[in-house]
């Protein structure tokens, strides 16, 4: 069997609208039979590219079938991250706004990564990615890393203790979890300018 079909019979099994790297499918012969490949898929339509080494099935809108999603950039953001091994997460506003210490969301759609700053656009979707030292990308997926890049993108003299409090409240974690977190994060060098209201809430909570 062909590497092209092998390709093809590989892509039709794939979701469409997620976007896919084209490494996945070196296993399947050369490296350059595979981009020979996927370059012929792509003049068929059965997959568009969304940026250098990234795939997606287009997926027809369900109520307008003619127009096709291909993926979200966002997504296209993580897939390009993971090939890199880049870290990467949402920038600190959209933190805070996530656990309502910043009122209004975002107007761009901004992630931190510990790879190069740059720009993922896919039809009218826009993500920028822009660089940020590890230590501000500690903890990703975990609740104090939300709280963490929350702070780090807020001022502590316009953010009072009862906002704190209802932040670390959406969290949704036992009152011993919390004050261990709020205590590591006291410590932070980081988040130095934060210490003497973190300690006030952290003994708000212990009371």
């Amino acid at each position: 069997m062909s590497v092209s079909v092998l390709v093809a019979n590989k892509i039709t099994r794939m979701k469409r609208g997620i976007p896919f790297s084209i490494a996945n499918f070196y296993g399947l012969g050369t490296v350059t039979s595979v981009q020979k490949a996927m370059s012929r898929l792509s003049k068929t339509g059965l997959i568009v590219r969304v940026a250098k080494g990234i795939y997606s099935r287009p997926k027809p809108l369900p109520s307008i079938p003619s127009i096709k999603i291909t993926a979200k950039a966002e997504d296209v953001a993580k897939i390009w991250a993971r090939i890199h091994k880049f870290k990467i997460t949402p920038q600190g506003l959209e933190a805070a706004y996530r656990l309502g210490m910043q009122t209004q969301a975002p107007v761009k759609t901004v992630y931190w990564t510990t790879g190069p700053s740059r720009e993922f656009k896919v039809g009218n979707e826009k993500v920028q990615v822009k660089h940020a030292s590890a230590a501000k990308l500690q903890w990703i997926n975990k609740p104090e890393g939300t709280l963490y890049r929350g702070l780090l993108s807020l001022s502590p003299e316009h953010t009072s203790v009862l906002m704190l409090r209802q932040a670390v409240q959406r969290l949704r974690l036992s009152q011993k979890e919390t004050i261990r977190i709020i205590h590591r994060l006291s410590v932070l060098p980081l988040l130095k300018a934060w210490q003497l209201k973190l300690i006030e809430l952290k003994n708000v909570l212990s009371s």
